[in-house]
């Protein structure tokens, strides 16, 4: 954290003899990594302070006193977009430029204020850098997260994929907004705090388009952000989940369903090492919203399978209802996301007697 001035000593030092503190003229800047902000989800501390981020849903909050605040910020790619919260006003978006940008963000006063600043990007549309924030007044810590944790694995639903589209009109990447997918409506409802672990497009054993040579859940888990090379491993240690759900398979089936052996020896030997990561967690597996019909049935029994084998007390099953989107996407709508998480808000209740 550092006080920074934009005015000449000459005018600095008028303001003085005039009895006017120079702390009138301060501005207050802090990285994301600072410790007046606070973090939900996985990132990587860079050498300047700056944090870089590639799962959606990735959370910083902060309070702050000023008349004006502003955020920096850059993407790897011109197809990313965040946005900033105030209190509990409408999110305000910000397409992000591949070169550090300020970001002006609208406040109402002076008064003291939340500022939440969540990331909407899955990694393909970009991996995002958050340099500092800055006002003309002052930051503070902003209220802790809640002790509860949770992780939620998947793909391009989990990572709430096309909930901002308008009907009937074929969504781009400004219509992600992990804020309202069913993983952080679930976190919500059972006041936990929540990390999205999830990659559009991809499966337990191969992607959408049946390639296996490509990022699969069992190897993107372990990753700070998604990423063919340069793999910036994430230490579970950091974070200990009393909840993992994990909401698989859809990809897998999108190009027939996979041989049995394959998938359900691929998913015990996942299930076992999260269970070996995460020693308090329960486990609920499930199938996600959008298959139906044979290739849910198939999915379904697999994932029984995998459930019975592994044998362990500490891992469940839950269905999933469909949710069909729409004939232009398939993704759930808003409205279906919160269908889905009030479908698991009751049984994650009972099963983790919260």
């Amino acid at each position: 954290m550092k006080n920074i001035t934009h005015l000449k000593p000459e005018t600095i030092g008028l303001a003085l003899a005039l009895g006017i503190s120079s702390n009138a003229f301060a501005e207050q800047q802090v990285s994301f990594s600072d410790p007046l902000v606070t973090t939900m989800g996985r990132t990587q501390t860079l050498d300047n302070g700056a944090v870089l981020a590639g799962y959606p849903g990735v959370t910083f909050t902060t309070e702050f006193t000023g008349k004006s605040v502003k955020l920096n910020a850059h993407s790897s790619s011109d197809r990313t977009y965040i946005e900033a919260i105030v209190d509990n006003q409408p999110a305000q978006i910000f397409k992000l430029s591949t070169a550090a940008t300020d970001y002006n963000i609208n406040i109402p006063d002076r008064k003291k204020h939340v500022l939440t600043v969540i990331n909407r990007a899955e990694s393909w549309h970009g991996l995002v850098t958050f340099n500092y924030l800055n006002t003309d007044g002052t930051f503070a810590k902003a209220p802790p997260l809640p002790t509860r944790k949770m992780l939620v694995l998947g793909d391009s639903v989990t990572c709430a994929s096309s909930i901002d589209r308008t009907p009937n009109i074929k969504p781009d990447t400004d219509a992600a907004n992990p804020r309202l997918s069913y993983g952080m409506l679930i976190a919500k409802g059972l006041n936990a705090q929540v990390q999205l672990v999830c990659m559009g497009g991809h499966g337990l054993v191969r992607t959408w388009d049946g390639f296996t040579d490509r990022l699969n859940l069992d190897e993107y888990y372990p990753l700070t952000y998604p990423a063919m090379q340069n793999k910036v491993q994430w230490n579970q240690a950091n974070y200990q989940p009393e909840l993992i759900i994990s909401a698989i398979g859809t990809n897998d089936f999108s190009q027939g369903i996979p041989d049995h052996d394959l998938y359900v020896n691929t998913y015990i030997k996942f299930v076992l090492q999260l269970l070996a990561d995460h020693k308090n967690a329960q486990i609920v597996l499930t199938e996600g919203a959008i298959l139906n019909g044979d290739k849910k049935a198939a999915l379904t029994a697999y994932i029984l399978e995998t459930v019975k084998r592994v044998a362990d007390k500490r891992v469940h099953y839950i269905a999933s209802n469909n949710y069909p989107g729409e004939p232009i996407d398939a993704h759930p709508t808003k409205e279906e996301h919160a269908k889905m998480a009030q479908d698991f808000i009751s049984p994650l209740k009972k099963l983790m007697k919260w």
